[in-house]
């Protein structure tokens, strides 16, 4: 419990009516959990307003609310009303306090950019906790807090969230934590509250432009730059061409790192690797850091995630062994993920579920210059037809043979998907089948591998279920693979 002044101390706000030397027995933001003594913060959502619920929270015992605009409540109840100019970002602030300012207990890393900011993170747990730090990690995949590994909902969580996720790191003996930035929680201030030791920028795409993300390319832009004005540090990718106008205004130090030579940290003599079905990178380093280095994920992509982690992890001053060591070893669940099925050629697990994605993967499998590149993927129903279409035509243009399956058809059936996707796939030459099964997809894949080949099994990644009109069943691709494997030596 605290007092409600002790929560607000580092806002502006207007004390509107009540005291402000009053006990809170909670903050809570969701309408549904107001409970005795609480704290209410009026939120407006895409679905809902939190103002709207103001009486009804004053009426289920909240003793004080936080508010953006007017709300109507019995003037006798005598409840305390704290009028600020944005209640997402009062919450951040309150959140902080509620759970005394755990950031402040550890060393803060947010990573933003279009692509890379979930292997980065995951190379950047590997490598220091290959030096000894312990590490704690939110992101698109889930949040790890020691041995605990927590489903994400979102790429970085509600900003109240966020708060008890550090505290519970601070508990657990975590003295680093690495984390997804999204544009939208910037936009939305999950990240306020504290200030980040280091901000990372990967690089920028066109990306979540629509009803319900960013407006225009601009917007996505400017919310992707708040970050550098909300570190200590900043660590950017200097080859990208929007590196200058996200960090426009920045209020941290600037380092950079890419391929190019005005790059302050710089990766060189890139070699393409391939050892016993497992593709990767090798490189050395010059500038701010002199090494050479190997990274077990394929393309220049991953020379990219590697030099970023790099670049953060020389803060630390990790030796150059335990990050070479680290490196080598790391795998991200879901993103270009080595399954092993033979020696004789290679199969990989990427969540590549957009034709930008897809487009990008396939074309970097191609300079291994092996032999078939074999694509199996579907895609998820109540979504965009035009995503089919592309997915289909970039799969015929960049695969030598791809398999069309299923994916989450949701409330689609999912044969009509699969017709979508034959139809952008017929606007190549690229030949195809279509096994709905996604087992059975995987399967042929499998038995009618060549010496050579790379199989990609694109489009679910990381997620461990199949979601067919409105249940999620499980189905996760890892143990689909494993099955068949299986199943094949039973057979023989």
């Amino acid at each position: 419990m605290k007092l409600l002044k002790e929560l607000l101390g580092n806002l502006a706000y207007t004390c509107e009516r009540g005291e402000l030397d009053r006990p809170v027995t909670a903050v809570v933001y969701d309408s549904r959990k107001v409970k005795d003594g609480c704290l209410f913060v009026c939120i407006r959502g895409a679905n809902f307003d939190g103002h709207s619920a103001a009486a009804q929270a004053v009426e289920n015992g909240a003793n004080a609310l936080v508010v953006s605009e007017p709300v109507t409540i019995p003037k006798d109840s005598g409840v305390t009303v704290i009028r600020v100019e944005d209640t997402r970002y009062a919450l951040a602030f309150i959140s902080a306090a509620w759970f005394d300012h755990p950031a402040r207990k550890l060393t803060t890393i947010g990573v933003t950019g279009t692509k890379g900011k979930t292997t980065t993170t995951y190379l950047v747990k590997s490598i220091l906790e290959n030096a000894g730090r312990k590490v704690g990690l939110v992101g698109t995949i889930e949040t790890i807090i020691g041995d605990r590994h927590i489903h994400a909902l979102n790429t970085t969580p509600e900003s109240y969230v966020l708060q008890e996720y550090f505290r519970e790191m601070v508990q657990e003996g975590c003295d680093t934590v690495v984390m997804e930035v999204s544009s939208q929680a910037l936009m939305l201030h999950r990240t306020q509250g504290f200030v980040f030791d280091f901000g990372i920028f990967t690089n920028l795409e066109p990306d979540h432009i629509g009803p319900n993300e960013h407006k225009s390319f601009e917007e996505y832009l400017r919310c992707k730059g708040l970050l550098f004005r909300q570190c200590r540090t900043g660590i950017v990718n200097c080859d990208d061409s929007h590196w200058e106008a996200v960090t426009k205004g920045h209020t941290c130090e600037l380092e950079t790192y890419g391929l190019s030579e005005k790059a302050m940290l710089r990766a060189k003599d890139l070699t393409f690797t391939s050892r016993s079905g497992r593709l990767g990178m090798a490189f050395r380093t010059e500038g701010l850091l002199s090494m050479e280095a190997e990274i077990s994920m394929p393309g220049r992509f991953s020379v990219y995630n590697a030099l970023t982690a790099m670049a953060i992890c020389r803060h630390f001053g990790v030796s150059k062994e335990d990050m070479g060591r680290a490196l080598l070893a790391a795998k991200v669940r879901g993103r270009i993920e080595p399954v092993k099925v033979s020696d004789q050629f290679t199969l990989l697990i990427d969540y590549a579920h957009n034709a930008m994605a897809l487009e990008s993967l396939l074309s970097t499998l191609k300079e291994y210059g092996h032999g078939r590149i074999v694509c199996v993927f579907g895609c998820g129903g109540n979504r965009s037809r035009e995503r089919r279409f592309e997915m289909g035509e970039v799969s015929g243009r960049l695969a030598d043979f791809t398999v069309i399956t299923s994916d989450n058809p949701r409330f689609e059936e999912p044969e009509a998907i699969i017709a979508d996707i034959v139809t952008g796939i017929q606007k190549t030459d690229g030949a195809y089948i279509a096994i709905c099964d996604r087992k059975e997809a995987i399967a042929y894949a499998i038995e009618h591998g060549c010496p050579g080949d790379i199989i990609v099994v694109a489009g679910k990644g990381h997620e461990d279920y199949q979601e067919i009109r409105g249940v999620k069943y499980p189905m996760d691709d890892r143990q689909l693979v494993a099955d068949i494997l299986r199943e094949r030596g039973n057979k023989n």
